[in-house]
This record gives C-alpha cells, sequence and structure tokens, in this order.
C-alpha cells in the first residue's frame, strides 16, 4: 500500500492550476503582447529556481461524488525563487483569471508573501496587473454587502506593505493595467518599473468619465504621466527590459537592512585621472554641460544605474560603484532650471535619500545649485516647504557622505548638500562659484544708489561685478577655511574611491529607524 494515487491527485491538481485562466485567457493575454504571471516569473528567476506556495489553491467544482471536476485557481501567484543566486520572494496578479481582480484571489496569499520577505528578510518583487483591494462593483452583489476599506481584519495589507519598505528591498513592475490597490503596492517600493503599453491610475477611465474627463487608459495613466509625475520610477519597452531593470537595481542593495550592499569585483582602474574633466565646465556660467557624463567618468564605468529620470529633473539619481563597492549618487543637472531645486526635486531627494539611508549606502552629491527655484508658480508648489523637508530629511542620515562642488552653490538649497551637525567630506572644483545670493540681479539691488549715481551705469555694473568677482574667488574662501579643499577636478575619481574605501568600515548593518516615505 501507498500514497501514489493521492500523490498523483496532487500532481492532477498542480497541473489544472498551472493553465491558469484557460487556453483563451492565456491567448488574450499573448495577443495582447503580454506574457502570463507564470512566464513572468520563469524570466525574471534564475531558470528552475521558483518554489510555489499556494498553487492549488483557488476555486473548485465537485459532482454528485464530490469528485474534481473542475478548477479555477487564485489570480495570486507567489512563492521563493533566486535571482542572480540570491534569495527574493516572488508575488504577481494573473490577469488571466478576472483580470487580476481581488474577489477572484485569495486574500491570504499576498499576504503571506509580503509575510515572507519580512520574517525571512528577503527582497520582494511584486508583478502587478489588476486592480487588487475589494474587487469590482459587482462584488457587492455577489457577496451582499459592501466592503468597508480598511475595516475590521482588512489593514493588514497596508501594514504589511509599507512596512517592508523599512525592512527589505521592494521592486514594482507594473505589466499591464494597474488601478486602486494595485497602483499603491506599485509606488510601495523602492524602484518601480512600467511598460510603455501599461497603465497606472487611482481609477480607470469608466470612473474617471463620471467627472466629465473622456480619457484613454493611456491618457489617463500612460508611462509619460507616470514617470513625470514620479508615480512609477522607469519605463521600458519590453517586459524583458523591466525584469532586466529589477534585477540591476538589486544587485546594488543588501537582502535586507540586516546585511550590507554586495561589493562586486573591482572592474576599473581606482586611480583613473578623466582628462575631459579638466574642460567639461564652461567659463561663462550662463552656459550648460551635461552632468551625466561626468557622473560616468567618476564612478566604475558602467556603473550608473539611474532611477527617476523624468521626474524632478533638475536633479538626478541612482545606484553606482566605486572599485566595486555599491554608492547612492545625486547630481545637479544644469540643463532643467539651471541646477535648482524646485519642489519635485525635492521629494525626489527625499525618497533617494531615504533608501540610501535604509540599505546603508554611503552617499556621493556632484553640486551644481544656485538655490531652489523662485517665481510664481514655485512659490504656489510650497517649493520651501518641500525643501525644508530634504534639509530635515538629509540631516537625519547617518551613513557616509562626500559632496563635489562642481560649480553653483547658493542660497537654501546650496547649503542643504551635507549634513549639518557631522563630518562629511567635501571638495570643490576650481570651477566652484558660490554665496548667498548669485550677483545677477542682487548687485543691482545691493549697490542701487552707485548705479543711479554713475555716468555710464552698465560700465558701472560690470566694474563692480569684476571687483565682486575675484572676492568671489574659491581660493578666498579656502584662505579662511570656508571650504575644507579644493581640487583638480581629474583628481575626483581616486578620491571618490578613497571615500568609498574609509566608508565601507563604518556603515552598520541593522533594522532601520528611518521614516517610510513610499
Amino acid at each position: 500500500m501507498n500514497w501514489q494515487p493521492e500523490i498523483d491527485e496532487l500532481r492532477r491538481r498542480e497541473g489544472m492550476a498551472r493553465e491558469m485562466g484557460g487556453p483563451d485567457k492565456v491567448r488574450r493575454q499573448h495577443e495582447g503582447g503580454r506574457l502570463t504571471i507564470r512566464e513572468r516569473i520563469d524570466r525574471l528567476a534564475d531558470r528552475g529556481s521558483f518554489h510555489e506556495t499556494g498553487a492549488i489553491a483557488g476555486k473548485a467544482d465537485y459532482d454528485a461524488n464530490n469528485d474534481l471536476e473542475a478548477f479555477t485557481p487564485s489570480n495570486c501567484v507567489f512563492g521563493r525563487a533566486k535571482v542572480d543566486g540570491r534569495p527574493v520572494v516572488v508575488v504577481g496578479d494573473d490577469f488571466t483569471v478576472r483580470g487580476g481582480s481581488a474577489d477572484a484571489s485569495i486574500h491570504a496569499k499576498p499576504l503571506m508573501a509580503e509575510q515572507m520577505a519580512g520574517e525571512f528578510r528577503l527582497p520582494i518583487i511584486r508583478i502587478i496587473e489588476g486592480s487588487g483591494g475589494g474587487g469590482s462593483v459587482k462584488t457587492i452583489e455577489t457577496t451582499g454587502r459592501a466592503n468597508l476599506p480598511g475595516g475590521v481584519g482588512g489593514g493588514e495589507g497596508f501594514h504589511l506593505m509599507t512596512g517592508n519598505m523599512a525592512e527589505v528591498p521592494v521592486v514594482g513592475l507594473g505589466l499591464g493595467s494597474v488601478a486602486g490597490l494595485g497602483a499603491a503596492r506599485l509606488a510601495a517600493s523602492h524602484y518601480s518599473v512600467m511598460t510603455k503599453t501599461s497603465a497606472m491610475f487611482v481609477a480607470g477611465p469608466p470612473l474617471v468619465a463620471r467627472l466629465g474627463q473622456d480619457l484613454t487608459k493611456q491618457e489617463l495613466g500612460g508611462w509619460e504621466i507616470q514617470t513625470r509625475s514620479g508615480a512609477v520610477d522607469h519605463a521600458v519597452d519590453t517586459e524583458e527590459e523591466a525584469f532586466a531593470a529589477a534585477r540591476a537595481f538589486l544587485s546594488y542593495l543588501p537582502s535586507s537592512v540586516y546585511g550590507l550592499p554586495p561589493r562586486a569585483e573591482a572592474s576599473d582602474d581606482a586611480e583613473r585621472r578623466e582628462e575631459s574633466l579638466a574642460t567639461v565646465i564652461p567659463r561663462d556660467r550662463r552656459k550648460v554641460y551635461k552632468m551625466r557624463p561626468i557622473i560616468e567618468a567618476v564612478v566604475d564605468r558602467g556603473s550608473f544605474f539611474e532611477m527617476g529620470k523624468m521626474f524632478g529633473r533638475s536633479l538626478i539619481t541612482g545606484f553606482a560603484r566605486l572599485e566595486g563597492r555599491p554608492v547612492a549618487v545625486m547630481a545637479s543637472d544644469p540643463y532643467f532650471f539651471g541646477g535648482a531645486w524646485t519642489a519635485d526635486a525635492c521629494e525626489k531627494a527625499i525618497r533617494f535619500m531615504d533608501t540610501a539611508q535604509t540599505f546603508h549606502l554611503p552617499m556621493v552629491y556632484l553640486l551644481d545649485c544656485p538655490g531652489f527655484l523662485i517665481g510664481l508658480d514655485s512659490e504656489k508648489a510650497g517649493t520651501i516647504r518641500a525643501g525644508v523637508r530634504a534639509l530635515a530629511a538629509m540631516n537625519q542620515t547617518t551613513i557616509p557622505w562626500c559632496t563635489i562642488i562642481v560649480r553653483n552653490a547658493f542660497g537654501v538649497a546650496g547649503a542643504v548638500h551635507k549634513p549639518a551637525g557631522r563630518f562629511g567630506m567635501r571638495y570643490a572644483w576650481v570651477s566652484g562659484y558660490w554665496g548667498s545670493l548669485p550677483l545677477e540681479g542682487g548687485i543691482e539691488a545691493a549697490y542701487r544708489a552707485d548705479l543711479d549715481g554713475a555716468e555710464n551705469p552698465k560700465a558701472k555694473l560690470a566694474e563692480i561685478e569684476d571687483r565682486l568677482n575675484k572676492l568671489r574667488s574659491p581660493f578666498r574662501s579656502a584662505e579662511t577655511f570656508w571650504v575644507e579643499e579644493i581640487i583638480d577636478p581629474r583628481e575626483t575619481r581616486p578620491l571618490l574611491c578613497e571615500f568609498a574605501r574609509l566608508a565601507e568600515p563604518v556603515l552598520t548593518p541593522g533594522k532601520s529607524t528611518f521614516g517610510i516615505r513610499p
């Protein structure tokens, strides 16, 4: 006597679960240019590494003899897998079963995925295509009652979803229509990616139409809208690119706050001096230059991984490596508002500094900031309030910090370039230019009487400006130790690599006490 009949029945049910919503629904998924959830997991994870939990959970139909006739699996698929050899938790929506809606799922499955990630200190990757939440309007009729959002027993998902952000890396992949709780799950991540054929919104076009806004999915929540709003970090053309982006992001981070970022094999000379840096900054301060080539020149070649490119565009953020050691990188982009901080740039900085602090990444900041963006639109956006929050976030960090003053540093936003009250490395390029206010516009106000009394006000303005610029030389600041060190720009990479080496021993793994700001 053995248990082979039960084993055969188990395999039969597992096979039925792998059929998902059935051949017709799978075909429709493929015709829409999208993979099924099981295909997605297979292509994201290392080959053969996925171990599913709850595969045979779902809705079953039995005949009069209580023999299984039909089976529809839950539209949540989750389990453990490996990504580049490291264990992770993967949880995904099966759009072939009721369009990924929560009323066709089993509530405990996505909750258990979050619990597994938190308890075992594993990164979690959410593959999202559906609405989530309490189901559709039709659910009211099928259940005979209305769901109270966050009612009794209904808040655990939010607790786990946001709580994991303080414990483990969280990646969200939006690979289709994402609405309601699905949109919240995508946004509640350290890094989110959507395909350019996908759409994300709080509520879809039919509900928005009741407001008098007749919009398509793309018009309402397409990739250009969501990446520019900062709700999603990155958009790609294909699902394969989304999986590659997730793998790349995780490669810079520890598995949890209880570990340190993994060091890669050094692939670039730490003493490399990039000759182009000696001439990259124009002498004419009204001229812009490209910051990204500077980043690429000072970090390990090919290691810069940018995040949130389309949002808060006067600030560049991303990860990189120095001698193989992961670091966080912020850099000004003078192509947008001259590098001035907007309200969006402040929000971007806050979120990025939180991530670096949570996962123990030293910070490198390449600074060229003329201050907060000024003007009526900036005041309406509450830029100063967002700026003060960014200042607070920076001062709350405990990670090692190294700032390179590339050119401008003015006003409060210019001051927000390293934590106050503790040591942080700082180097100024010979192109550095700083002060409480830029001379442009300030001379006319401060020297109004001199200019009004001059025979040639234009010549007098040029004379005053030349005199003040000589006094504003970075060497004058160095004489009084208002700036610690001025360097040849070509020395930047060796000094940053030294910073990464010095920072490595003082990085301390452990439960993060930093605030969660999705």
